[in-house]
């Protein structure tokens, strides 16, 4: 079926989406556009059925009222309101859910095709959005264009009981996903409540340090830890707070800073402490766009003399406290785990994770997992980071050294098995880190996107060695220039990675630390090991490592230190989030040879809009 994913932008969501529409045989183009552009794009390419998994516009009357549109609301039955999934983090709620209803003029309104509930861990929005609203939001998809596609199914029509009651947090007939009754196949009409929650604003999101709990505090920054922040004043300024981790052990005035530890700070609270990792400034008026930063990075002068608190690497048994690298051991199995907002791998942290790999190589393990955690394993190098430096070209410079070094380590070690086990997705030099390892085991939801072009990079990270050897020169020369994302299906056929996990989001590093536990008592695998090691050595007999890193790094040389390199322009729009101004080519499938005509008995959509992530 011909299908058009109309998007504000193309985030996690929506390459998921699409990834998981291809794979299942369907022909998916995507439109960024909005307003005019987008009605001449759908009459261009007159698709069979419109699905938004992420829209921050209105569509056009001409859209909803001639092609049957599918919106994804990131809320359960009966939800409706543009901060869904922000609300439910900062209430509190440990269940939610997804549903996909026809476009009606009333926002969230239409007719139900599809719903299901979802666990709700507390975790940051973000992390939820890509990991549990976005396994709810794919199931819930899939099951809307089977129905869709059968012709004969008639989405709930909604006998609904109508309010903007705003509930509270203990409520559960409002919030609970499962005191709805279940979306029947056989009856089309559906009978709940609805709760329309108005837009969660900054005065909601405040935090009154001198009264609220750490609890508290921790609900309001994972409700914004990517976007849009908590609005805070610190040291004399007006900052936005990103992200929230409890601190178990050190304590001060509430408000107060406390500490500092791998360019987070921590801030005390009436009744203990918390690690805010980012920080971002308000933009001033007429001042250009800002960007969340390390938040010692973002401080720079302005942050007073704070002992740097350091912390184990591995960490003791109940110890709650923030550190973005962690080491566990359990009999002959290592687990090396890290988490860097946004994926992204900045020099100092390539640099610490490259030590506490070495310190990782010491113990006597013979598998080391590289991961095993959730959310994204890594994009690659820090353009937040780069972009805020003083010269560009050479910060990227020393942070495409600093992953290369910790790629080479990856590729060096001949005395064990390394497993890169990735819970969240992977990009860029981040992907081809993973590819390093002897095997890649990836969680069923991971999204992989193994290319650099589009943003104006050539790559490095010896991508040149590892994605070849494993899907041979034309699917690497493939996977690069068409530069699309990768299911964790596809990888696996495709041969990118070993295994496939099939778990919620909160098991991904339980299954895989048992595993790679199976795979150490395995009685061949000191055997492997050897052969791993007589490999490695005929391999730089042949062709040296430093060959493929040299002729690698000399194009990304040429790109970093000339100004007029897209790449710098590309860095731009994506730190400081410019709007797209057209859909990029290489999203959009060669036009139908002739017109797709509409399933028999499917009526056109009524209206759409959404607000999402």
């Amino acid at each position: 079926m011909e299908i058009l994913l109309v998007a504000s932008a193309f985030n996690s969501l929506t390459q998921r989406v699409f990834a998981a529409l291809r794979d299942r045989g369907h022909t998916v183009g995507v439109e960024l556009a909005s307003g005019s552009a987008l009605v001449a794009a759908v009459r261009q390419r007159s698709p069979e059925l419109i699905i938004a998994p992420m829209l921050k516009t209105a569509l056009p009357d001409e859209v909803w009222t001639t092609v049957a549109c599918l919106i994804v609301h990131p809320g359960p039955l009966g939800d409706r309101g543009p901060s869904s999934l922000d609300r439910a983090v900062q209430d509190g709620c440990d269940t939610w859910g997804v549903t996909v209803l026809q476009a009606e003029a009333e926002m969230d309104a239409g007719p139900v095709w599809a719903t299901v509930d979802c666990p709700l861990p507390p975790r940051g929005k973000s992390d939820l959005y890509r990991n549990e609203i976005a396994d709810a939001a794919l199931e819930a998809v899939l099951l809307a264009v089977e129905r869709f596609t059968s012709g004969a199914h008639e989405p709930g029509t909604g006998a609904y009981e109508l309010g903007t009651h705003e509930p509270s947090a203990h409520e559960p007939s409002a919030h609970e996903p499962g005191t709805y009754e279940p979306l029947s196949q056989e009856l089309p009409e559906i009978r709940q409540r609805v709760v329309t929650r108005p837009f969660l604003r900054q005065p909601e999101r405040r935090i009154d340090w001198s009264a609220d709990s750490t609890a508290d505090v921790l609900r309001k920054l994972r409700a914004a830890d990517s976007q849009p922040g908590v609005l805070d004043e610190l040291l004399d300024g007006e900052w936005f707070l990103h992200g929230g981790h409890e601190e178990d052990r050190l304590r001060g005035r509430p408000g107060e800073l406390l500490a500092t530890r791998h360019g987070a700070v921590c801030r005390a609270t009436v009744d203990g402490a918390v690690w805010i990792p980012q920080l971002r400034p308000r933009r001033t008026p007429g001042a250009q766009s800002t960007f969340a930063l390390p938040a010692t990075l973002a401080l720079g002068p302005q942050l007073p003399r704070l002992p740097e608190e350091p912390v184990e690497l591995e960490l003791p048994a109940g110890r709650r406290t923030w550190t973005d690298i962690r080491y566990r051991e359990h009999g002959e199995v290592g687990t090396l785990s890290f988490s860097f907002a946004g994926g992204a791998m900045g020099t100092s942290q390539c640099r610490r994770l490259l030590a506490a790999y070495r310190e990782a190589c010491s113990r006597p393990t013979s598998v080391l997992l590289l991961g095993g955690q959730r959310d994204f394993f890594s994009n690659g190098i820090h353009l937040n980071v780069i972009e805020a430096a003083a010269d560009p070209g050479l910060e990227s410079w020393a942070n495409i050294n600093a992953i290369d070094d910790l790629v080479e380590a990856v590729l060096t070690t001949t005395d064990r098995l390394v497993v890169a086990a990735l819970g969240g997705n992977a990009a860029a030099g981040g992907a081809m880190l993973a590819l390093a390892a002897d095997e890649v085991w990836c969680r069923d939801g991971v999204v992989l996107n193994p290319h650099y072009r589009l943003m104006g990079l050539t790559g490095s990270e010896f991508w040149t060695l590892s994605l070849p050897r494993r899907v041979g020169p034309q699917a690497a020369h493939a996977l690069v220039t068409q530069a699309l994302p990768v299911s964790a299906e596809r990888a696996a056929t495709m041969g990118l990675v070993e295994r496939v996990i099939a778990c919620p989001p909160e098991e991904f590093g339980a299954h895989a630390a048992h595993l790679a536990e199976h795979l150490a008592g395995m009685p061949g695998t000191p055997a492997r090991i050897a052969r791993k090691k007589a490999a490695r050595e005929r391999q730089e007999a042949e062709r040296p490592l430093r060959l493929f890193r040299d002729a690698e790094l000399e194009r990304m040389h040429t790109i970093f230190f000339d100004p007029e390199q897209p790449y710098h322009a590309l860095r731009r729009a994506f730190v400081h989030k410019h709007a797209v101004l057209a859909t990029p080519e290489h999203l959009r499938p060669p036009l139908p040879r002739t017109p797709q005509a509409r399933p028999q008995g499917q009526s056109v959509a009524r209206s759409a809009v959404h607000t999402s992530l």
